[in-house]
């Protein structure tokens, strides 16, 4: 896509995306259920199971904002987008957030007009290859044809990379992850590219995943977050303390099998959190138990980690960066007082 394209594209959804009204919590409430943007389908984020049941780390995010509001898992609807529809499909007020492998950027911010509610996983980008080609580096992949999801910040940090290193590729479009798995398995290219946590989940559905390895350079940062139109601060507050809430829950130790003994806890803030006392959610527009009715349906942060993308699942990623700052990592949510 030309620069001029791109320019016109981002115009158009600024404007689009700055009609937006405030007061989507109140409509959320009004229609029943929240609308979700979701990726199309990605092992560990978001996918469906053969019943169309989708689940995944960025699905509990859309759940969790459900339970917030109706204190019900289920009254959700979800709209898959790919890495082009995501940010019209917002700006027209066809879903109420976006929660799908999205970076944080400037021009997202500022330019397109919307607005980050939090970081949910911190990645980087990376590339991947089958092992019989003997590439141990990506300093070595000059002249590689690459697989690379348009209309995505990883397009754009391969052409950076491969310029600053003074090497050429061959781009090779697809549109969606589930387009680039059978492309890079049929050898329609030599190398997909896309977030470190992509590459996991798609290797991970491979017929032979140890055949394939990431390489070690990690070329970006790709902070990930839910997403929502500016211009309307309660709801930007619902989805940014939904995560938040989550966070504070691990380091305080709530999880959804201890949250009813935790609420006889004698630590304040823990107190605050589970609504034994102030009116948090109040100021939200929510329930006095909004917190506690998410770590009871979801979870805290750590419990949706582990059981989608964690060590013992078939994505199978550490904690990193994504770690507790108290324990090593960056993650990390403002004081709940």
């Amino acid at each position: 896509m030309g620069m001029k394209r791109l320019l016109v594209l981002a115009a158009g959804i600024a404007v689009m995306a700055g009609s937006a009204a405030a007061g989507t919590l109140d409509d959320v409430k009004a229609k029943g259920y929240l609308d979700c943007g979701i990726n199309t389908g990605l092992i560990g984020f978001a996918a469906p199971d053969d019943k169309g049941e989708w689940s995944g780390f960025d699905v509990d995010m859309c759940r969790a904002v459900a339970v917030a509001i109706f204190g019900d898992r289920t009254k959700v609807k979800f709209t898959p987008t790919t890495g082009k529809s995501r940010f019209p499909t917002l700006a027209s007020g066809e879903i109420d957030v976006l929660s799908r492998n999205t970076t944080w950027t400037f021009t997202r911010d500022v330019q397109l007009g919307f607005e980050f509610a939090g970081v949910n996983y911190y990645d980087g980008q990376g590339f991947m290859v089958r092992k019989d080609l003997g590439v141990k580096s990506a300093t070595e992949l000059d002249g590689a044809s690459v697989c690379i999801q348009t209309g995505t910040t990883t397009e754009l940090n391969l052409a950076d990379y491969f310029k600053t290193h003074g090497m050429k590729f061959e781009p090779v479009a697809i549109e969606t992850n589930s387009e680039a798995r059978p492309a890079y398995e049929q050898g329609r290219c030599d190398v997909y590219t896309t977030d470190a946590s992509g590459l996991a989940a798609t290797r991970a559905q491979m017929d032979d995943p140890k055949a394939h390895i990431i390489l070690p350079e990690i070329i970006s940062k790709e902070p990930l977050g839910p997403v929502v139109r500016q211009g309307d601060d309660q709801w930007l507050d619902v989805v940014r303390w939904t995560l938040n809430a989550m966070i504070i829950a691990e380091e305080l130790g709530v999880t959804s099998q201890n949250v009813d003994e935790m609420k006889n806890s004698p630590n304040p803030e823990v107190q605050r959190l589970l609504g034994v006392s102030g009116n948090y959610g109040e100021m939200l527009g929510l329930s006095k138990d909004w917190a506690y009715n998410i770590i009871k349906a979801i979870g805290n942060y750590g419990e949706s980690f582990d059981r989608n993308i964690g060590p013992d699942t078939p994505i199978g990623l550490e904690r990193g960066l994504n770690q507790l700052w108290s324990k090593g990592g960056i993650l990390y949510a403002p004081p709940f007082r």
